[in-house]
């Protein structure tokens, strides 16, 4: 038996200005063949799981292709079609086709990313299983659902099931091809855009449908998958979906995505986020700081490298110095034009450099000026670490040549990539211990949490203006299928 294991990950924000080329995918570059194989065998990903089921099955692997991208703007046209055309071209001779995908790409060539792929795979292989595993933010659409076998979605945000969820539908792939089970997959989508802070897997709403998925699978169903959903994606549907995976019963598999799905619609209001003044929450922040031993955690979710932020506005910071505060340690900030003079001044140097605001938001009508500010150079690094925390545990990060500028006010690590702040690797690779801060300021929504709230005192959510804020309004959707919640529905 040969089995086609392959990983295409990339979350697309359309209004993200930060490109993505082939580059993009992976520290250097996507991986293909036996180092594709490499790079996830051991691994917490949906892949890794596939590899470990298909060798314990005996199976010959094809491993043609690992590629996965920090969340930026629509994937570039050729790197899509070089990286599904590796895809289809291993299918020959293949039995069983396992894809580790994200759910939410969108292409220069293709506004449906994994359903155009998944179309081209069913093409090329007729009669040959298909089994997919999303993250819990895909845009399922109809190509997905009606070019797969086997769909199952990461039940957790922060997402620390990626292994499990491969193992799933890896799993139920293995159980088709042996006759052990005929699976039968419908869903639901829901004209519903949720707010990606209210998509925590551990509260609220969501919390609440991930469970009544668990008590499906526990009675019933095969896979049951909430999918969240990506709005800030500009495509006709990007929207919250049901999808269920029955045991030769398609009347029963729909009837449970219907009900899932009611229960989300009645709840669709605690969907929708509501963010406070930026000066207000710095000004909470400030408050919860004093008498506290640990640092206070300034989350600036408008510029969220993880979907698909420049991770250089500079709202959060100009607004914490202006109403005093200090022992601000911030970043990962990516500006390389301010990392190349830095590095020029060299260690101990006190230099005066504009900051950040840089990459222009003018596709969402915003128009930024860098921040002129005077420090000292600490130290230059390379800006790599391994992850240690439970996303992507064990996977080397870069953030390329990395300086460490301290203002007094504020120790600012300054990148040459975006990057998320999987771990405090992002500052103690560039000698910061962010334990002694009085605050982290971090561009974040949520993967940071695992790894930073046990080391602070309390946790302050910052909406600045920029690509990935939470306010819909910043946004000119033209191809969203109206009406939606909450953009047209009360």
């Amino acid at each position: 038996m040969k089995v086609l294991i392959a990983r295409l990950n990339h979350e697309t924000n359309t209004f993200s200005p930060v490109p993505t080329p082939l580059a993009a995918f992976g520290p250097d570059g996507p991986t293909f063949g036996e180092q594709a194989y490499r790079d996830n065998k051991g691994m917490r990903t949906a892949m890794s799981a596939f590899i470990d089921l298909a060798e314990q099955a005996g199976a010959t692997l094809v491993t043609p292709v690992s590629a996965s991208a920090n969340p930026s703007g629509p994937v570039d046209a050729q790197a899509y079609t070089t990286l599904t055309q590796c895809i289809v071209d291993a299918v020959p001779g293949c039995d069983a086709i396992l894809l580790d995908l994200h759910g939410a790409m969108v292409a220069q060539n293709s506004m449906d990313g994994e359903g155009d792929l998944l179309v081209r795979l069913r093409a090329a292989a007729p009669g040959v299983p298909i089994g997919v595993a999303l993250d819990l933010h895909a845009n399922v659409t109809p190509a997905m659902v009606g070019n797969a076998d086997v769909i199952v979605g990461f039940k957790t945000y922060p997402h620390i099931d990626m292994y499990e969820t491969g193992e799933h539908a890896g799993r139920l792939l293995f159980d088709l091809l042996a006759g052990r089970s005929k699976p039968a997959m419908r869903w639901h989508q829901l004209p519903l855009m949720a707010h990606t802070l209210r998509s925590a897997s551990f509260t609220g709403a969501m919390q609440r449908a991930i469970e009544a998925a668990r008590e499906a699978e526990a009675s019933e169903s095969l896979a049951v998958s909430i999918f969240a959903g990506f709005s800030l994606s500009d495509i006709e549907a990007p929207c919250m979906s049901v999808v269920v995976v029955d045991a030769e019963a398609p009347e029963r598999a729909q009837a449970t995505a219907d009900r899932i799905a009611m229960q989300m619609w009645n709840e669709r209001e605690a969907f929708v986020y509501r963010s406070e003044p930026l000066a207000e929450s710095i000004a909470r922040a400030k408050a919860l700081a004093d008498g506290a031993t640990r640092p206070v955690l300034l989350l600036d979710h408008g510029d969220n490298c993880m979907s698909g932020g420049s991770c250089d506005t500079m709202d959060v910071l100009q607004e914490a110095l202006a109403q005093g505060l200090d022992g601000i340690g911030v970043g990962p900030l990516c500006d390389p034009e301010a990392v190349a003079k830095l590095i020029a001044a060299g260690e101990g140097a006190e230099v005066t450099v504009a900051l950040g605001n840089k990459v222009s938001l003018e596709g969402i009508g915003l128009f930024k000026k860098p921040v002129t500010l005077t420090g000292t150079v600490r130290t230059v690094g390379n800006g790599e670490y391994v992850i240690t925390g439970p996303t992507y545990t064990g996977q080397r990060s870069s953030m390329g040549r990395t300086v460490l500028f301290d203002t007094g006010a504020a120790r600012i690590v300054v990148t040459e990539r975006t990057q998320e702040p999987w771990d405090i690797g992002v500052f103690e690779c560039a000698g910061l211990d962010p334990r002694k801060e009085r605050f982290l300021l971090l561009k974040s929504r949520m993967y940071c949490r695992p790894v930073f709230e046990p080391i602070s005192a309390a946790l302050v959510e910052c909406d600045s203006p920029g690509v990935t804020s939470s306010d819909y309004s910043l946004f000119p959707f033209s191809k969203v299928r109206r009406p939606v919640f909450p953009l047209d529905m009360a």
